[in-house]
């Protein structure tokens, strides 16, 4: 019981804290898995949900507002790409994807698929923003 406790404490307890931290109004990455976790195993499920938790966080979090609005404003130049799968934040564009790059973000990239304007990390081709 005191380990559960300890366990608790160190972990879980200092994670209370961080909504009131967050820029949005849900709370993402390792410490929203890891109070994810917390609630639905306890404290071995706020260590998982954490890493968990940063994996998604990371990939997800929505781009600034300066990207979006340099998207926005790009025309397009190349014919737009078609792919089979649904172009939606959180999903992996195919490699023979060509990635246009955001001048001063190199984390971010662009391209039109299935005639929207998505931003992607082109390290990962994951779709972390669409712009309508």
């Amino acid at each position: 019981m005191k380990k559960s406790l300890l366990i608790f404490c160190t972990i879980v307890a200092p994670l209370a804290a961080v909504p009131a931290l967050a820029n949005e109004s849900t709370v993402t990455g390792a410490a929203g898995g890891a109070v994810t976790g917390a609630i639905v195993g306890g404290p071995v499920g706020a260590a998982v949900g954490g890493v968990v938790g940063a994996i998604a966080g990371t990939a997800l979090n929505p781009p600034p507002r300066e990207v979006v609005t340099y998207v926005r404003e790009q025309p397009v130049r190349a014919t737009p790409v078609i792919i089979r799968e649904e172009v939606r934040v959180g999903s992996r564009l195919p490699r023979e994807v060509v990635l246009a790059p955001i001048p001063d973000r190199p984390e971010y990239a662009y391209a039109v698929v299935n005639k929207e304007r998505v931003i992607v990390d082109p390290e990962t081709y994951v779709v972390v923003g669409v712009v309508n």
